[in-house]
């Protein structure tokens, strides 16, 4: 079989080299004549999947290492019958944990406590999720919004948009939705932002079009006091300058990019792959890469619960390197710049998870290793007196 896949999904080539012959391509430039001889299409969030791509063409499969499909027209592939998978939740824990580290890092820089900031996540999906159990072992208080989750009757506590609008830090997790009773297409516009409380956070990891630039930029001009933090934007990759001075962090679409988070959808797709053509799965995930030379931290009592926190976090993942490699962007020519932001996606350093990573904590700091676990890391207690 031929397979044309995105270039940038990791182990493409030695995962799918096992099924057929796979076609590297860029998947943001992917023609119809580029995938109109393959037998199954392998894409990221980058390419549109749509008739005007697959007409007349001889794929019989689409996959998508994301954890979003808003890119694909699923309606277009029933109909003409053909296979599809996505990778659900595989890059959630990579998203959560950039979301902690954006918010201790916003704690560190306006010298708030997180015990006295309430989160609103808006959307409890994988990711949602992921994030809500993270902030509690934080002991952050957490309001839920997410009206489909709630209908369902499930055993989690909602709460109502406008009672998550007055959160100190409102996180955005949901799909990219133009139809149905709750779509997602800019509802976060200027109504939205002009409840937000004072000196409010709002940070979107979900998809660049939930948020209404435009009435953003217009708000910004009274309140100044909003903290943004934005990984997505409406025109990936040619990205609103101006709302890119206005944010507190700003990163290029790598919220999930963790390798884990990155290997787990290659895993999920091949698997998906493997059963459609009842292929019997043989490939096995090497060991990954890490990206520093160490993966332990041990602390000692000079260090408050809040500073180990801190330096834990930013240690396993600084989300302020993103920032500072996306506003190099600035330094560019316009015509420059969406190839930068690309770049920067397509050659994103090695980021590992929480749970790749030691602590060693005396045993007698009990909360803060229940804290920490609760994060992902690993955590060995000691008896004797640490040094740090």
């Amino acid at each position: 079989m031929k397979i044309v896949a995105d270039a940038n999904i990791p182990f493409v080539e030695e995962a799918f080299g096992e099924v057929g012959t796979v076609i590297p391509v860029t998947g943001r430039l992917l023609t119809p004549d580029q995938v109109r001889d393959a037998d199954i299409l392998l894409v990221r969030s980058v390419t549109p999947v749509n008739q005007e791509l697959l007409k007349g063409s001889k794929v019989s499969f689409v996959g998508t290492a994301t954890i979003g499909t808003d890119h694909v027209d699923l309606d277009y592939l029933r109909q003409q019958q053909i296979g599809f998978a996505s990778a659900p939740g595989s890059n959630a824990i990579s998203a959560a944990e950039y979301v902690i580290s954006a918010i201790l890092t916003l704690s560190r820089q306006h010298q708030f406590r997180l015990v006295e900031k309430t989160v609103g996540i808006v959307g409890c999906g994988n990711v949602g999720s992921s994030l809500l159990s993270r902030l509690q072992a934080l002991g952050l208080r957490c309001l839920v919004y997410d009206p489909p989750r709630a209908e369902q009757f499930d055993d989690r506590e909602y709460v109502s948009w406008q009672e998550v609008i007055q959160a100190d830090i409102v996180t955005a997790h949901v799909p990219l939705t133009f139809a149905g009773a709750y779509p997602t297409f800019r509802m976060f516009n200027n109504a939205f932002f002009e409840q937000l409380r004072t000196d409010a956070i709002f940070i979107n990891t979900a998809r660049g079009r939930v948020v209404d630039e435009s009435a953003l930029l217009t708000i910004l001009k009274n309140r100044p006091d909003l903290h943004l933090v934005l990984d997505v934007w409406n025109s990936e990759p040619n990205i609103d300058m101006e709302l890119l001075d206005e944010t507190a962090i700003a990163t290029a679409h790598i919220a999930g990019y963790s390798l884990d988070g990155k290997v787990r959808g290659t895993q999920m797709i091949f698997r998906s792959v493997c059963e459609y053509f009842n292929i019997e799965p043989s490939w096995n995930t090497p060991t990954l890469p890490f990206a520093d030379s160490f993966t332990a931290m041990q602390f000692d009592h000079s260090q408050n619960d809040d500073d180990v926190m801190y330096q834990c976090v930013v240690n396993a993942y600084d989300i302020m390197k993103d920032d500072a490699a996306l506003r190099a962007i600035r330094k560019l020519d316009p015509e420059q710049r969406g190839g930068y932001f690309d770049t920067l996606r397509k050659n994103y350093p090695v980021r590992r998870e929480f749970s790749n990573y030691e602590v060693i904590l005396s045993q007698d700091r009990q909360p803060l290793v229940r804290s920490l676990q609760g994060l992902g890391f690993k955590v060995e207690t000691a008896a004797s007196h640490l040094t740090a």
